[in-house]
């Protein structure tokens, strides 16, 4: 399971009503190799469901991931922040050993 939190969900919302692509019926959320930690996330805007696509839902808020993105994430929370101390989606995983100091790359 992909999780929303309330912060999110209401950016997300704010960003499809403002921004995205009208026709984006979801959020896909990936895992690449890369970053100072050595695995990054990437969410963007999506219409299109791959064959391994993952799909759940979370308040309203469909997300999608690769079966390959998923093993690594599996029960995070997509959550967002405005402060002052970071402004911007992250990912709060629990199976993340480490994270780096940007909150941009994690490893297992």
């Amino acid at each position: 399971m992909l999780f929303v939190s309330d912060s999110a969900k209401n950016k997300i919302i704010e960003l499809v009503q403002n921004e995205a692509d009208p026709s984006a019926t979801f959020v896909r959320v990936t895992v690449s190799g890369g970053g100072c930690s050595g695995l990054s996330y990437k969410m963007d805007f999506d219409t299109q469901l791959k064959p391994d696509d993952q799909e759940f839902e979370d308040k309203g808020i469909k997300l999608v991931t690769d079966l390959k993105s998923f093993l690594y994430i599996a029960n995070t929370t997509l959550d967002f922040s405005d402060g002052l101390n970071g402004k911007g989606f992250h990912f709060v995983n629990p199976n993340a050993s480490r994270t780096c100091s940007c909150g941009e790359s994690f490893a297992v």
